[in-house]
């Protein structure tokens, strides 16, 4: 294994680890919010301020975490690294074609002409009329 190959292995691991530890994190914020917002709920007697809110809320706040987690743990597996080399190759090659469509469509149109033999063809000419 290269050298470069090894750092590049290291590095998307490293985003990996990372992103794991973050939806971690995430989910770990929405348990204590959701208890929080649980018992400021529960314990405050002000009807004004104690309602049904707070299902809606982690409700909402669920649905995100989840969104989270699919990215992370499923669509980060299947689109990760190699997914993302692959689509670059695959772009690359395509590019590559329409640069030769191109440059064949303009040679075909504006065909080069070489111009030292044009330059030798028409001294022949004139030297040739004297």
């Amino acid at each position: 294994m290269k050298k470069d190959e090894s750092i590049e292995q290291y590095e998307y691991a490293k985003q990996r680890v990372k992103q794991k530890k973050m939806l971690f994190f995430h989910f770990v914020v929405f348990v204590l919010g959701s208890l929080l917002m649980f018992c400021v709920n529960t314990f405050v007697q002000d009807p004004a301020v104690s309602s049904v809110w707070w299902p809606y809320a982690i409700g909402i706040w669920s649905f995100f975490v989840f969104l989270h987690a699919v990215n992370v743990l499923i669509v980060n597996r299947f689109m990760g690294k190699k997914w993302q080399d692959r689509q670059i190759e695959i772009l690359i090659d395509k590019q590559q074609t329409r640069i030769k469509e191109l440059r064949a469509s303009v040679e075909k149109d504006f065909p080069l002409v070489d111009t030292k033999r044009d330059l030798d063809q028409n001294q022949d000419h004139s030297t040739s009329g004297l």
